[in-house]
């Protein structure tokens, strides 16, 4: 039984939706409980034509709304007292916290696994809300079979924070399937880019820890160097105003494209992708990016440096600050033979660490390590629910 707050455009969502493709359904039988699914009708279909059981959790949502949090409580209790699943496997706050807290109340004995796909420790709250966010986590971590990292960058950082203990955890990285890449120029013309230019590419929310002001002035220190280079923003969030406004007097620099469904198109069409959050799990853009052969450039967040091998697959900064960002990115641009070669190693490097066949058979070897006690093991016949 997997539990999600909501499938959208993220990291966690694709890792489901790779999950409910892949994993082998004579041997498991997966239902996936959401608050909703928020992509496009192609996201839909794919779930459908998974074969994977859909059930929709009313009141199951990010936001803190104590009557719909009751009342998503309620009935993941009722459901999981129904399914009996061997594994509830949460994935994101909202989803882990309700979905451990149903577990346990359900008196069924199924094991509790919580993926942190990052953390919430640096970037979202204020030190009172940080306070309780890490005491909340230490108490469900007390509840948990086990707690899977994206990194292992990840769980240092939450085991240093005192969230769980170290035989809790397992770090399955994320699994990424990329679509066909076209060519370069079919890329540039398709997002109405020029074809000689240089071009920086963020691919992203919106949203403040993912810090696209920071995007922003690294543009304009390169702009600085490189006056003709051009700006790719592909995503959408609570700062697309803020940003509109931040880049109007480059404007003419600027590509903001919103969501888009064919991000392999916004890769090869970029020189160098960016990513300049302030926290971070193992993001999925730069596996992407790197499956695509596009070298990164990326503050050195979270398990950011185990996607991006420092000097071989792209740059990493030792700080938060746009201009030793800029100047990495001037590095690449200025020298395509470097960043060709970072691409082909970001290639070979990303599909061999974050294929999604990798991360389908981590989880079912973790599902069946759940099943090994007396207490979960099914019955020969029996699938693993």
């Amino acid at each position: 039984m997997e539990i999600i707050a909501r499938m959208n455009v993220g990291g966690p969502a694709t890792q489901v939706m790779g999950l409910c493709e892949g994993l082998d359904p004579e041997e498991f039988d997966h239902r996936l409980y959401t608050g909703q699914v928020e992509g496009g009708e192609g996201d839909h279909l794919r779930l459908r034509d998974s074969g994977v059981s859909v059930h929709r959790v009313p009141g199951l949502g990010r936001s803190i709304r104590p009557a719909d949090d009751y009342r998503a409580l309620s009935e993941l209790t009722r459901a999981i007292r129904g399914f009996r699943p061997h594994v509830v496997h949460t994935r994101t706050t909202k989803a882990g916290t309700l979905g451990r807290v149903a577990a346990c109340l359900s008196g069924t004995g199924a094991a509790r696994v919580h993926v942190f796909h990052g953390h919430l420790l640096r970037g979202y709250f204020s030190p009172p809300r940080r306070h309780l966010y890490v005491r909340t986590e230490r108490l469900l971590a007390r509840v948990s079979d086990r707690l899977v990292t994206v990194g292992s960058q990840v769980r240092d950082e939450l085991l240093q924070a005192g969230i769980g203990r170290p035989d809790q955890y397992v770090v399955i990285p994320p699994g990424v399937r990329l679509g066909p890449v076209p060519e370069r120029g079919a890329a540039r013309a398709a997002l109405g880019l020029p074809q000689d230019a240089p071009v920086v590419a963020y691919v992203g929310r919106l949203t403040r820890v993912k810090r696209p002001d920071r995007f922003v002035a690294v543009a304009r220190a390169v702009l600085g160097r490189i006056p003709g280079c051009h700006f790719v923003m592909c995503g959408g969030g609570e700062l697309r105003r803020q940003v509109e406004r931040d880049v109007e007097t480059i404007r003419d620099s600027f590509h903001l494209l919103g969501w888009r469904k064919d991000v392999e198109t916004v890769y090869a069409a970029a020189d160098v992708v960016l990513l300049t959050s302030d926290n971070e799990g193992t993001p999925v853009t730069l596996a992407e990016a790197g499956m695509a052969g596009t070298p990164a450039v990326s503050t050195r967040v979270g398990s950011v440096a185990e996607v991006v091998r420092d000097g071989h697959t792209g740059l990493l900064s030792s700080s938060l600050d746009p201009d030793e960002l800029a100047a990495h990115t001037v590095r690449l641009l200025s020298d395509p033979g470097l960043a060709r070669r970072m691409g082909v190693s970001a290639r070979d490097w990303t599909t061999y660490a974050f294929g999604l066949e990798r991360l389908v058979s981590d989880t079912e070897n973790l599902y069946r390590s759940l099943c090994e006690t007396p207490r979960r093991r099914p019955s020969a016949r029996e699938s693993v629910r």
